[in-house]
């Protein structure tokens, strides 16, 4: 009996933490700032933008090995079909017949090592650096566009749940008004008072808001679907946010705006790094109209055996200096070709940059309306809201008093449901624009 008892008591206090556990978790609510820093951890998008910085960076270290000398070695092994020999006539002793003497081997094995220091490419080493160099900033500016994305994919989806949560609220609260409004039609039906047709339209009306409710009970959870799959969780993770759906002034003009983005945008600084590089790769492409002048030192030995420990025809070991200077002077236009076509994404590059000025531009422009007009839309939907909920008081109380209609009653419920969820969406729609406008001025905060 003592031991069933512990083993009860032991059960009920691990439920008991278990409950206290599960209820400590589904009490936290993730912040913005947990969202964007949990999107910002587990995206694929940055670890692939990661990846481009380091290639580019590679790229760039590999570029400047082209300054510094290059060693290589070889070793072969030659045979001949016969060992090389040379046939002598004695002229003094000119009775005597010619014989012949061996003057090489017939295995050779050879070993060297070279190395090779260029000391001018009419600037084509110096351009392909600084055409890499640039690349990595380049790069550097993708991760950046790449994070400020994620970032407005969270805010957007965010916002875009505690905006189906407050409609889901509307919609219960509808849901309610409806129950009310038909329980109070069945008792003045069971008394007598109103026709069956009005207690028909109550229940109708109260099918299709429940109707409704079953709609924004999907679109919440279609909602936080969305919320988990841009923080790359398991899709039917519980999502409970911090509601922080408010109304934020913002007073900077568009022409502030539009300066701010011009300064900030990493696909402006992106475009304007990809002319630059497109710049340094003309000057390589024209490196080829000059020579190109080495320095080489070679050091071999030679041997007829593989250690390569010299033979009595030859010496071990050699060496030499030299100095090379090769000039392609003449291939048919090919080297005129490639700089004209170099200059011509030159060319494209600075029409791009151009094209996404303007485009910067209009996207701000759009932002900044849509954020105006969602502002200007909630001091009127707020005003309706009022008017909306006396008009549903005063026409539930004449309704009550037998003076009003029940079709008056369920057109006032209308409009209340109506003007509540017009506010929720002026004000989610607020809050998202603000979102975008922070996106298109490059920035992930921007202060009033």
């Amino acid at each position: 009996m003592q031991t069933k008892t512990v083993l009860l008591l032991f059960s009920a206090a691990l439920l008991f933490s278990f409950s206290f556990l599960e209820g400590a978790y589904a009490a936290e609510k993730l912040t913005l700032q947990q969202s964007i820093d949990l999107a910002l951890s587990q995206s694929v998008l940055i670890q692939s933008a990661r990846e481009g910085v380091r290639g580019a960076e590679a790229q760039k270290q590999e570029a400047f090995t082209g300054f510094l000398p290059k060693f290589s070695t070889s070793y072969s092994y030659t045979r001949l079909n016969e060992q090389p020999t040379s046939t002598v006539t004695l002229p003094s002793l000119p009775s005597t017949r010619p014989f012949t003497m061996p003057v090489g081997t017939q295995d050779n094995y050879t070993w060297a090592i070279e190395v090779k220091q260029p000391l001018f490419t009419g600037g084509g080493i110096v351009a392909n650096y600084q055409a890499n160099r640039i690349g990595t900033d380049i790069a550097a500016m993708d991760e950046v566009t790449v994070v400020q994305d994620i970032v407005q994919d969270v805010k957007v989806a965010y916002f875009s749940v505690l905006k189906a949560e407050r409609l889901l609220v509307v919609a219960i609260q509808s849901v309610e008004q409806l129950e009310a409004h038909r329980k109070m039609a069945q008792d003045f039906f069971d008394a007598g008072v109103i026709p069956r047709n009005d207690l028909l339209r109550a229940e109708v009306e109260l099918a299709s808001g429940r109707q409704n409710l079953v709609k924004a009970e999907n679109s919440l959870e279609m909602a936080k679907s969305k919320f988990n799959t841009v923080l790359r969780r398991e899709i039917n993770t519980p999502t409970e946010l911090e509601d922080i759906l408010a109304l934020k002034p913002f007073t900077k003009s568009l022409y502030d705006c539009q300066v701010i983005a011009m300064e900030n945008r990493s696909e402006i600084k992106s475009y304007t790094l990809k002319v630059e590089q497109s710049k340094k790769i003309v000057n390589l492409t024209k490196s080829e109209y000059f020579p190109t002048i080495n320095a080489i030192g070679h050091y071999e030995r030679f041997g007829d055996t593989p250690g390569v420990s010299g033979t009595l025809y030859k010496d071990q070991e050699n060496w030499y200096l030299m100095g090379v200077a090769s000039w392609n002077f003449w291939e048919w236009g090919r080297t005129k070709n490639r700089v004209d076509a170099s200059r011509s994404r030159e060319n494209q590059m600075a029409y791009a940059l151009d094209n996404v000025k303007d485009q910067v531009r209009l996207e701000v422009k759009n932002a900044w309306l849509t954020l105006h007009e969602a502002e200007k839309q909630l001091a009127v939907t707020q005003k309706a809201i009022e008017q909306a909920e006396e008009n549903y008081r005063i026409s539930r109380e004449r309704y009550q008093e037998q003076v009003g209609t029940s079709t008056d009653v369920l057109d006032a419920a209308t409009l209340l449901t109506r003007a509540k969820s017009d506010y929720f969406n002026a004000l989610s729609d607020y809050n998202i624009s603000l979102a975008r406008l922070e996106r298109a001025m490059g920035a992930k905060e921007v202060s009033p």
